[in-house]
């Protein structure tokens, strides 16, 4: 499974990692939780910051001020591709 974005990237995770991040409630402990694995985190190495930015502003959920720490780019990103993953999920 993987979901792309409009900035020319996209990032993969599995299907259980996607439903572990996208429930009801708060799931920034499980979004924290994901981003401690070594395989799932490796991916952002090749992706460029600015270009996780850029989809962040693009998805209106975040002004430009509120997007300076990398680490929580990496939580909003990867909740979002759990979110669209799971999503697409829903329609098979």
């Amino acid at each position: 499974m993987d979901t792309y974005f409009n900035n020319g990237f996209r990032i993969k995770m599995t299907k259980k990692q996607a439903l572990s991040i996208s429930h009801p409630g708060d799931c920034l402990k499980d979004v924290k939780r994901l981003l401690q694995n070594k395989e799932y985190k490796k991916q952002f190495n090749i992706i460029p910051e600015n270009l996780i930015k850029k989809e962040l502003l693009e998805s209106g959920g975040w002004e430009e001020f509120e997007l300076a720490d990398t680490e929580e780019n990496l939580q909003r990103i990867t909740w979002i591709a759990g979110c669209n993953i799971k999503e697409n999920i829903n329609l098979y």
